[in-house]
């Protein structure tokens, strides 16, 4: 498995594609606030390990390995995201709540996660009652 720092490489490589077609070095390097030059030798380093193959100054394309691993990784952002969104953390702290735990959980908790997130989407009263309960919560 990569490591948490892989993954972030993987996850943005995957949605640079998935969005622009492509990724370069220099779009990496933006959307993760990162130099150039540690894009390059992260990006060398998942290309030994086969999540990607680069081709200095050619750019770069995710194997079936990274390929699949990276629409995981954007699979558990989005859910958690969700998530997140469902039980009522407010909308600015979200994006920063998921960087910071989505590394530290099994899979096994993000399937969970994903139970629950269906049992609200398929259950507006529960949904509703959740909000209640925030509501009564907040007042208090």
């Amino acid at each position: 498995m990569p490591t948490p720092s892989m993954e972030d490489y993987i996850e943005q490589i995957y949605l640079l594609i998935d969005n622009k077609g492509y990724a370069r070095v220099s779009d990496i390097a933006d959307a993760l606030s990162v130099h150039p030059s540690s894009v390059t030798k992260m990006v060398q380093k998942l290309d030994k390990d086969d999540y990607l193959v680069y081709e200095k100054y050619r750019g770069l394309i995710l194997t079936a390995k990274g390929n699949k691993i990276g629409k995981r990784l954007v699979f558990r952002h989005e859910l958690l995201e969700q998530f997140l969104n469902i039980i009522g953390v407010k909308e600015e702290n979200i994006y920063e709540d998921v960087e910071g735990i989505e590394h530290h959980l099994s899979w096994d908790s993000i399937d969970r996660i994903g139970d629950l997130v269906q049992l609200f989407e398929e259950n507006d009263d529960l949904l509703k009652r959740l909000r209640e309960i925030q509501f009564k919560n907040e007042s208090e």
